[in-house]
């Protein structure tokens, strides 16, 4: 009795799995509202900024943007909407915002606690140390009894004092509300160090701070920091979505396919990848309860993940943000994508 039991449940296992994806509740109230909102920094260049005319811009915002593209087929239906370091997860979890891009790191006490779940991580970052230029400071270890800003609510206030606790050192901490405010006390000579992510003080160095070649960041990462867009748990269906946009900008470069070139692709090739990436094959948009084009429409309005970056943050950008580990894993890298197939 035992057997046709066993069959029977492997038969309907094999069978769900073919079935289209329900489209869930967030997906729904998406639809119905016309837009998603995307929760984004209060203004961080490089990864989401606006302009004078209100038009957002940045690493972030390009995922944002490719959210819209998968959901609606139009890149454009998406609305930003300003979260501070505080409020962010607030955000979230209240269902002010659908999804947050912004520079949050993934790590076990949000995750297992806050009805949160990060879909993947787009930027590896680590906890790093801006300092104006000195002879003789050019590392961490000299950093004994420094007088340090930091933003409240920001991975920095534990990783900080953790590490210099694990180094025997000894600093003074001094916490502010904003990033804004941080660096202001940092200029204003309130504190020797910035202690924030490795990307973030670089940004803050380029656009922020008069003389920027006065100031450097500190070669050593202090902690690992992934960042990654972020979802409420509870509706898988949309965590599949949002997890799939992702990999989507990541699997378009290591197929070659960008904006440029992606309608030449579209017509002329003849890979089954390719293929089935673009919606010309296999439908595989129907497992997210997406159109069968929904990858192509993100490449074509938005682009793959190597241009996001170089655009907005590395050598395409006044940062000149090294790639480093956010290369594709062919490149020896850490970013990569889960089979489209």
């Amino acid at each position: 009795m035992y057997k046709p039991l066993l069959l029977l449940g492997a038969a309907a296992a094999l069978l769900g799995s073919s079935l289209p994806a329900s489209a869930g509740r967030t997906l729904d109230a998406i639809k119905q509202r016309g837009v998603v909102n995307c929760g984004v920094h209060t203004g961080r260049a490089g990864f989401a900024l606006p302009d004078a005319n209100g038009r957002w811009s940045g690493f972030d915002v390009d995922y944002c943007r490719a959210l819209a593209a998968a959901v609606f087929g139009d890149a454009e239906k998406v609305k930003f909407i300003p979260t501070s370091t505080q409020t962010r997860l607030t955000a979230l979890q209240s269902g002010e915002i659908d999804v947050l891009a912004r520079s949050t790191t993934w790590q076990l006490s949000r995750d297992g606690s806050l009805g949160i779940l990060w879909v993947g991580v787009n930027f590896f970052d680590g906890g790093a140390f801006l300092v104006k230029k000195a002879p003789g400071l050019d590392s961490v270890k000299k950093l004994d009894g420094a007088t340090i800003c930091i933003t409240s609510g920001s991975t920095a206030e534990k990783t900080t004092a953790d590490y210099f606790r694990a180094s025997k050192m000894t600093f003074s901490p001094v916490v502010f509300e904003n990033t804004d405010a941080t660096r202001q006390a940092f200029e204003n000579g309130r504190c020797q160090v910035i202690g924030n992510d490795y990307a973030a003080l670089s940004i803050t160095r380029v656009t922020e701070l008069k003389n920027p070649d006065d100031y450097a960041v500190l070669p050593e990462l202090i902690t690992k920091e992934p960042l990654g867009p972020v979802v409420r748990r509870g509706d898988d269906e949309w965590f599949s979505i949002a997890r799939w946009t992702l990999y989507a900008m990541i699997e378009a470069e290591e197929l070659g396919l960008t904006k440029a070139n992606v309608d030449t692709f579209r017509t002329g090739s003849s890979s089954p990848e390719v293929k089935r990436f673009l919606g010309i094959g296999e439908d595989l948009g129907k497992h997210l309860g997406l159109e069968r084009d929904w990858a192509y429409k993100i490449v074509k309005q938005v682009g793959n993940y190597g241009e996001s970056f170089e655009a907005n943050l590395g050598e395409g950008s006044r940062f000149k943000i090294p790639r480093g580990r956010m290369k594709l894993w062919t490149d020896g890298g850490l970013v990569y994508a889960p089979p489209f197939r």
